[in-house]
């Protein structure tokens, strides 16, 4: 492992606390895509395994690529559960981020084969709002099961960018993974927004009109439990 990790691993205290509360299901949610440009905003809901270890899971930020991959398996073999839920870069647009990344939790959550007596999150905001949910200020540091599943959630998405290249190999999204970055923005430039792009973002109103029209945001009115 790289010195630069070392020392600085999540655990299960917080979920353990939980456990002995009396809370049988405990799951860590972990989100990533919603700065950026392109693509979907990705949530993964995980269970973790209260009786084997992990070794080398971080928070998905401080690994490399290479890492996170690795662990992916791994991850996947030792947790009890885990589900991601997807919003698209369309509801991306016509939702708003804020409702996308509920409807998103949403679809993780319900695809879980048990529903969770309790749910953390990573960060301030509380995206689930159902009563099941605690936040948890750099949670994915803190707690295990948010940081194996912001890795789960990280390479999902990222590996979706790269097929997204297969289409639109001009945006660099296997570096950028949809993200900002001067290519990024350069190829917007030259070469307009493609279906893949979230198109109410403020700067698109004067991306050329190639490829998806600029959208002009409208606030979402709908409920996302409608949807």
């Amino acid at each position: 492992m790289r010195k630069v990790l070392k020392g600085k691993s999540p655990n299960l205290d917080i979920e353990r606390s939980y456990w002995d509360a009396g809370y049988e299901t405990v799951a860590g949610l972990d989100e990533v895509g919603k700065g950026a440009w392109a693509g979907p905003l990705t949530v993964v809901a995980l269970v973790p395994n209260r009786n084997r270890r992990i070794n080398g899971v971080r928070d998905s930020k401080m690994l490399k690529e290479e890492e996170r991959e690795k662990l992916f398996d791994r991850i996947d073999r030792w947790s009890e559960d885990w589900s991601l839920g997807h919003a698209s870069n369309e509801e991306c647009d016509e939702l708003g981020m804020s409702m996308a990344q509920r409807i998103a939790a949403r679809r993780a959550i319900d695809g879980l084969v048990k529903r969770p007596d309790r749910l953390l999150l990573d960060g301030s905001w509380d995206f689930v709002d159902d009563g099941s949910s605690e936040t948890i200020i750099r949670g994915d540091q803190i707690s295990l099961s948010i940081a194996a599943a912001s890795i789960m959630a990280k390479v999902t998405r990222d590996r979706i960018m790269k097929e997204a290249d297969k289409l639109y190999p001009d945006y660099e999204f296997p570096k950028n993974k949809g993200y900002p970055s001067p290519n990024h923005r350069l190829a917007l430039e030259n070469k307009g927004a493609t279906f893949f792009h979230r198109r109410t973002w403020a700067f698109m109103r004067n991306v050329p009109p190639i490829g998806a029209p600029y959208i002009k945001k409208i606030e979402a009115q709908r409920n996302i439990f409608e949807l």
